[in-house]
């Protein structure tokens, strides 16, 4: 790889090797040691083409999902079974592996840019900005930009738009599906809100058991099915259906919610 490489976005190919090998550095213990990471579907991960494959997830916090997804990836294509053991996989990771952010997260601070550099696809939310409900177009750079990605390579997406559990998934996800006929893999995530905190930079409580349960792709009718059925697949898949609600109840899932803020609230004071 030469030095001045550049993927389609014109970020710099050594730069961005080097920025994920320093934050996979920084981030493999809160995986590895101070909580435990349970991964099934490596097999699947070896098995996908090299690009236009859409990874769907339920989304728990803004970056230790993803980060988590990077290691995951980059090892089970370096061979392990399920495991991040021995960080050696990322000295040589999938550069063209990208996810999708909020573009307003993605400019907050210098960490957030160095985190867009190493692979985000940065949107416009068209739903929410500034911590206030706004109702705009989608930019169809944005679409286009996914579609780039997914030219090039792997994309992440959490298609629920937010951290909070049981929210519908939103319209554009089966949009870009049908337009782009990408193969889609569904992941399954847990364990991550009881661990960090809500952005996942912070470790909130140790020894919790994490899980990453990785899908067999979709079987989708890219020409005929309707961006509603998408939809339902999707949700069924990442376990975000509403039917789910019938097995955590409302009133479990809400004192389940209290418990995070008050774990929140213990560890924010000295």
């Amino acid at each position: 790889m030469g030095l001045f490489k550049k993927n389609p976005f014109g970020h710099n190919l050594f730069i961005k090797k080097w920025l994920i090998r320093i934050l996979a550095v920084l981030s493999h213990q809160r995986y590895k040691r101070f909580n435990k990471l349970e991964i099934e579907g490596s097999d699947i991960i070896r098995n996908l083409p090299g690009n236009n494959v859409l990874f769907v997830s339920n989304h728990q916090t803004y970056f230790a999902d993803v980060v988590a997804m990077f290691h995951v990836f980059n090892a089970s294509l370096s061979g392990r079974e399920n495991s991040i053991k021995n960080l050696g996989y990322i000295w040589q990771p999938k550069l063209n592996m990208y996810y999708v952010a909020a573009a307003e997260t993605m400019r907050k601070s210098l960490l957030t840019k160095i985190m867009a550099y190493a692979g985000s696809i940065s949107v416009e939310r068209t739903w929410r900005s500034q911590g206030k409900d706004v109702n705009r177009q989608v930019k169809m750079s944005d679409i286009s930009n996914i579609g780039k990605a997914l030219d090039d390579g792997w994309v992440i997406t959490f298609p629920q738009g937010t951290t909070t559990p049981w929210k519908p998934i939103r319209k554009g996800t089966a949009h870009i599906i049908k337009k782009y006929r990408p193969i889609v893999v569904p992941v399954v995530i847990d364990g991550f809100r009881r661990s960090f905190d809500k952005k996942g930079l912070q470790i909130k409580k140790k020894g919790i058991l994490q899980s990453m349960v990785i899908k067999e792709p979709l079987d989708i009718d890219y020409e005929n099915e309707s961006t509603d059925s998408i939809i339902e697949k999707l949700e069924y898949a990442i376990e975000q259906h509403p039917s789910f609600l019938k097995v955590i109840s409302k009133k479990d899932l809400l004192a389940y919610e209290e418990a995070n803020k008050a774990r929140k609230f213990r560890n924010s004071n000295p």
